[in-house]
């Protein structure tokens, strides 16, 4: 059963401890009272400012078990703080894990800081959890995908949109390392895993994944030097730092030119492409 008062009250505590700069909003030099408004906290949690008003105001629908991971991972709670917000809405809390989409604050506290980086933080099966504008600018928005297209490895194997964004040179060793990391993770997660039944999949759908998980690579990592072919500023060298979070097995993604390079110039023109979208 819901908790209307007790789930209004926290999450009013909650945004009321927010501040702007915990989020990668600017203060602005109007800002009066501490902690962050109602309709900025709806826009990060993707919702109508009315819907998140109702509920701090202990009215409105119950909301559903996806409403509330929006909520969570908009206020920025930490993994107690969701279960507990899951529990104040009568649902029983997600089971943590590596398999678990929930954002520590930490990571999206880096990540929001990013603004003028392309970066995004993804599952250990290449889900993309969240992207910068700059991010989404550069490979599109690869948070759009559901069910087994989520994983940036299915799409390289099923979709061949997945790689017009990589220089072809590439290709071949991108295929090896996504089946090597497949591999690894199946491993790790065993037979009834996500990952298991991701591999199963892929050797139903694609004569190239089979011929190259017939070869049983590990241990492949990814180049530190990436290489794009963006369709409007065109071909992008750049380097990319790998933070992982050994908890929840989520890897922040930050790519990066070096400073004066005509990929640098090219990353700055893609910042106003991505703007007047």
């Amino acid at each position: 059963m819901i908790d209307r008062s007790g789930l209004a009250d926290f999450l009013r505590s909650r945004r009321e401890a927010l501040q702007p700069e915990d989020v990668g909003l600017p203060r602005g030099p109007r800002r009066r009272t501490g902690g962050l408004r109602r309709e900025e906290v709806a826009a990060l949690c993707h919702m109508s400012v009315d819907y998140y008003s109702r509920l701090e105001r202990k009215r409105g629908p119950h909301p559903s078990e996806r409403m509330l991971a929006s909520i969570a991972q908009g206020l920025h709670l930490s993994l107690d703080e969701r279960d507990h917000l899951f529990r104040l809405a009568g649902h029983n809390p997600p089971a943590r894990g590596a398999f678990g989409d929930h954002i520590s604050p930490g990571l999206l506290r880096v990540l929001d800081r990013l603004i003028d980086t392309p970066a995004e933080i993804t599952t250990e099966l290449g889900e993309t959890l969240r992207q910068t504008p700059l991010g989404v600018a550069l490979v599109g928005d690869l948070t759009r995908f559901t069910g087994p297209a989520r994983s940036q490895g299915y799409r390289w194997f099923t979709d061949p949109q997945a790689r017009l964004i990589h220089a072809p040179q590439e290709h071949g060793f991108l295929s090896r390392m996504y089946a090597a990391g497949l591999r690894e993770v199946v491993g790790v997660r065993g037979p009834r895993s996500r990952a298991a039944q991701l591999a199963d999949l892929l050797l139903d759908q694609s004569e190239e994944f089979r011929r190259i998980w017939d070869d049983h690579e590990i241990g492949i990592r990814p180049h530190e030097v990436k290489h794009f072919v963006h369709p409007d500023v065109g071909p992008l060298e750049l380097s990319c730092q790998r933070l992982l979070d050994p908890d929840q097995s989520h890897w922040l993604l930050v790519y990066t030119a070096v400073p004066g390079s005509e990929s640098h110039e090219r990353l700055r023109m893609l910042s106003v492409v991505g703007a007047s979208r």
